[in-house]
């Protein structure tokens, strides 16, 4: 992805939910995109997808390549024949994104016809395969029963089954464990990792724990107000946060011994994308603006400041000595 941009059309004004962002993902591997609530990484996702609808959102510059093809440059036709074969996505609600009117093997076999051209019997006999690959016991009786027949972890497991069921080359989970328990969301966490090595397909994990992050990602990309402003591996993002955004939502972890006591948290809220701030979108909530005025008026760009590691902040280390190094992609 190349300097890519969203924008949704309001009747207050323009929403710039995605504004320049650049990341790679390479083979088999797991890129998590970091951030709050509201900082552009789902639009991002329905951006890779080409799911913003028409009429209220328009991806309005930038690159989607995608196996050496543009995605953007695709037909409907073209482009629906990635959809959910090549390119799969876990939305965030399993509850609201399966249809409640058809049985679960229904659903997941309808994907495999459309896209592998199988017969009903074949297509049938692989969504089964599919439930028992994704942990689901007594899977064929499971096939023919509906989604409130099912608890909210099996209901993800379902979507991870047909999301999978055509092998495809990238997964998109959009917060694979919202409102799961922590045993719950371990299982489905390795449930991913353990068919990504089947199936060597590349993830990308959005999530708001930078916890989960570093554990399951092999880079992290951290999204505040609609654009990126760190990237690198994640044992060094994680461990040696540049940005300020970055080190606060890595300190507001709960962790052993924060037991009763209250956690770190980062001040303010983010801001509304209709009125974003002049300057550095994180400077009313960052210390350092207090003292450098810069940071409340020009906005910095992503750098590299050492190999393979970008940052959007002119108070990180080497940030200033790497004026002429745009962050690559």
């Amino acid at each position: 992805m190349k300097d890519l941009s969203t924008h949704f059309f309001t009747e207050d004004g323009t929403v710039r939910a995605v504004q320049d962002v650049s990341f790679s993902i390479g083979r088999g591997r797991t890129f998590a995109l970091v951030g709050e609530s509201g900082c552009g990484k789902t639009a991002t996702a329905l951006s890779i997808m080409r799911l913003v609808q028409a009429g209220q959102g328009r991806i309005v510059g930038g690159e989607i390549v995608f196996e050496g093809e543009d995605l953007l440059r695709l037909s409907e036709r073209r482009m629906r024949a990635v959809r959910g074969n090549r390119i799969a996505m876990i939305f965030q609600e399993p509850m609201s994104s399966l249809n409640p009117v058809y049985s679960v093997g229904g659903q997941i076999a309808e994907a495999i016809r459309l896209h592998q051209g199988k017969g009903r019997k074949e297509a049938w006999a692989h969504a089964v395969e599919m439930l028992r690959r994704v942990g689901i016991g007594e899977a064929e009786r499971r096939a023919r029963g509906y989604p409130h027949q099912m608890s909210g972890g099996m209901c993800q497991r379902v979507m991870i089954a047909m999301a999978v069921c055509c092998e495809p080359g990238l997964l998109i989970a959009d917060e694979p464990t919202t409102a799961l328990d922590a045993a719950t969301e371990k299982r489905i966490l390795d449930l991913l990792s353990e068919l990504q090595r089947q199936n060597g397909m590349s993830i990308l994990l959005i999530t708001h724990d930078l916890g989960i992050a570093a554990e399951r990602a092999d880079e992290i990309g951290v999204m505040y107000a609609s654009r990126m402003v760190e990237t690198g591996d994640s044992q060094r993002v994680c461990g040696e946060p540049l940005h300020p955004y970055t080190r606060g939502l890595w300190e507001s972890l709960p962790r052993p011994g924060f037991s009763g006591k209250r956690l770190p948290s980062i001040p303010g809220n983010v801001p509304d994308l209709l009125r974003l701030p002049a300057g550095c979108k994180f400077h009313p909530r960052c210390p350092n603006a207090e003292s450098d005025k810069r940071c409340r008026s020009v906005e910095p760009e992503l750098r590299e400041v050492e190999v393979g590691r970008c940052v959007a902040c002119r108070h990180a280390p080497g940030y200033e000595e790497a004026h002429s190094v745009k962050c690559r992609v």
